[in-house]
């Protein structure tokens, strides 16, 4: 009996052949830039259209979709844990984060019926363009200069979204070079404490080996994603603890290859 290959195995094997891929390549450099112009320009000339959140959001995930399909990307998650993603409600997100790629496979997986969004830096939103394609998003603009009032700005942000909608958190804070996860920071768990939604932690592997830091051109393969069952925070202990225990979880799924 031959053993099935393991996710790792697997997550460098080509998607398309050669010629395949270079063809696809061609296609995203000739035309990608006029498409996501597009993508990019749409929220000027329809954000004050009713409804424009909702189609656009899903007009976003097909982008990502295309832009994995063009790369010969595929992203792994299981049927079963997307069945249970589009019944998700009152959660918080938390991923780890390896790639550039990272968004791009969440955006490709989650099922239409999850809606999410992620917390941007105030930077970002300075250039009109950027300000109404996030806002039409429903992106929520984070002031780093002070690390109370940033807590404070997502915490009201997620008090007030709908149950079905959770905003997408990287517990790391920035891409992680070591062969696990790096440190955690406490904001997922502080804004969780106070707003009473549990976290929802996903786990994602080898993108960081599909595009390594410094490389522009990811290589062709499998992006894996589990997503875990809900992590409830625990009153009576610390935050540190339920950080701490948070990051056990996550690494013990990231480790297990």
């Amino acid at each position: 009996m031959t053993d099935t290959p393991s996710p790792r195995e697997t997550a460098l094997t080509p998607i398309d052949p050669a010629a395949v891929r270079l063809l696809k390549r061609a296609i995203l450099i000739l035309f990608g830039p006029f498409y996501f112009l597009f993508i990019a320009f749409v929220p000027l000339l329809c954000h004050r259209r009713r409804g424009f959140r909702g189609w656009y959001w899903r007009l976003v995930k097909r982008a990502c979709t295309r832009l994995l399909w063009l790369l010969s990307i595929k992203a792994s998650m299981s049927a079963e844990v997307r069945a249970d993603l589009a019944e998700d409600e009152n959660s918080i997100i938390v991923i780890n984060h390896r790639s550039h790629l990272d968004g791009f496979t969440l955006m490709d997986v989650i099922p239409d019926r999850k809606w999410f969004t992620f917390a941007a830096k105030k930077e970002l939103c300075d250039a009109a363009l950027l300000r109404v394609g996030f806002k039409g998003a429903g992106l929520v603009e984070i002031d780093r200069a002070s690390g109370k009032v940033a807590l404070d700005t997502l915490t009201q942000a997620v008090k007030t979204m709908p149950a079905r909608r959770s905003v997408v958190l990287f517990p790391e804070g920035t891409r992680t070079k070591g062969q696990s996860l790096g440190p955690f920071k406490p904001g997922a768990v502080l804004v969780a404490r106070d707003t009473g939604r549990a976290i929802r932690p996903i786990v994602i592997h080898d993108s960081n080996r599909l595009l390594p830091r410094g490389k522009f051109f990811p290589r062709s393969g499998t992006i894996h994603i589990d997503a875990l069952p809900p992590f409830h925070c625990d009153p009576a202990a610390t935050v540190e603890e339920d950080v701490a225990r948070l990051r056990d979880t996550m690494i013990a799924v990231f480790d297990k290859d």
